[in-house]
């Protein structure tokens, strides 16, 4: 009997793909929230992950979106800085979370396909 790798493992592949693609951007705004001029940008993973739950086919070339700040800065940068740490360190949680939902995943199949 043959294993579907798509459906035994669900969405944890996609979220994590989305997760670190997302890790790239909120690293890019904190690199450069000193930069006048600089729109921070982030994706939504909600967005994303609904479309991947109905089924749509979602490519690698996730559109990012650009932040509107709460407070404007002088230099127009948007980038507020202790809120972009909390989604850092947020999105960092929810990497470690879907990657240990992947690896129960695997160790089930895994045990499965040893018979035990």
């Amino acid at each position: 009997m043959a294993i579907n790798l798509d459906a035994a493992l669900g969405v944890h592949p996609q979220a994590l793909d989305v997760r670190v693609e997302r890790s790239k951007l909120l690293a890019g705004n904190l690199a450069n929230a000193e930069t006048p001029g600089f729109k921070a940008q982030d994706l939504d993973f909600k967005t994303i992950m609904a479309k991947v739950d109905m089924g749509v086919q979602v490519d690698r070339n996730y559109q990012a979106m650009y932040r509107i700040p709460h407070q404007t800065s002088a230099d127009n940068n948007t980038v507020e800085l202790n809120k972009e740490q909390a989604r850092f360190s947020q999105n960092s949680m929810d990497y470690q979370t879907s990657l240990t939902f992947l690896n129960l995943k695997i160790s089930g199949l895994k045990k499965a396909i040893e018979g035990q």
